[in-house]
């Protein structure tokens, strides 16, 4: 395809509708659920002439094979590309590095979960106030350190709204052998409600046909929180008054 073609045939980011448009899906969902190209686009803010920016980073992407390839890229190859300003590879080399630095956090950076405390320690501040229900899970390794933290739902978190798989995704795509669940009850009170206990269950079942291991679902309240694996609620009775991620004796 010639370029007057290509150029022809590219919709611009402002001829999407709003619900469309990269940083305002990012905005509603969450960076968990936008491609690749998507969050490029975001770093790149702008395309080039009768080229969106959107196109712009699907090409970039399609030149070098996917992020992989982009990340090999050199700042010169980079800029080669026909509307990759030295700005725009300087910014997609940027947060490719921050990426790189984040993966390699010495584990001594990293939040280590040993009790519902810790999940609650490290969410609190920012959920316990929220005046909505928001629900997180926690991607953790062998060892339940906190690899990324993805929030799944804005809104009601019940069986009849929370898919199942999308809050089991991000594990399998990162690869990881443990989750926790988390999420806020805005009015303060933590206590699990049958509905909790509902999706509990069923992220646990699916959780484990997958090979992942749910370790503890947490309700946020104001200055309290909940454990439903303490409580025995959605978890198997055998392991119900412990929460089993690992070192449960340092709790006393």
């Amino acid at each position: 395809m010639s370029l007057e073609a290509e150029q022809q045939y590219s919709t611009m980011i402002r001829d999407l509708p709003q619900d469309e448009r990269p940083r305002e899906r990012l905005q509603r969902y969450g960076p968990s659920h936008l491609s690749n190209a998507e969050l490029i686009a975001i770093l790149l803010r702008v395309g080039s002439t009768g080229e969106s920016v959107l196109n712009l980073s699907q090409r970039v992407l399609a030149t070098y094979g996917g992020l992989g390839g982009v990340a090999r890229a050199t700042y010169g190859e980079l800029c080669d590309l026909r509307g990759i300003s030295d700005a725009k590879a300087c910014q997609i080399l940027a947060a490719l590095e921050l990426g790189r630095r984040l993966a390699s956090l010495q584990p001594e950076d990293r939040a280590v979960i040993r009790s519902p405390q810790d999940v609650a320690n490290l969410l609190s501040a920012e959920m316990s106030f929220l005046d909505q229900e928001h629900l997180r899970v926690l991607l953790l390794n062998t060892k339940n350190e906190v690899l990324a933290t993805h929030e799944i739902y804005k809104g009601n978190v019940n069986s009849a709204v929370v898919r199942v798989a999308e809050v089991i995704r991000p594990a399998v795509r990162e690869n990881c052998p443990n989750i926790i669940v988390a999420h806020n009850h805005p009015s303060g009170d933590p206590t699990p409600s049958a509905e909790d206990v509902l999706v509990t269950r069923q992220i646990n079942t699916c959780a484990d046909m997958m090979g992942i291991k749910l370790l503890d679902h947490v309700v946020i309240g104001n200055q309290r929180f909940a454990s439903l694996k303490e409580r025995g609620l959605g978890f198997d009775s055998d392991a119900s008054n412990i929460i089993d991620i690992g070192l449960a004796a340092e709790r006393k």
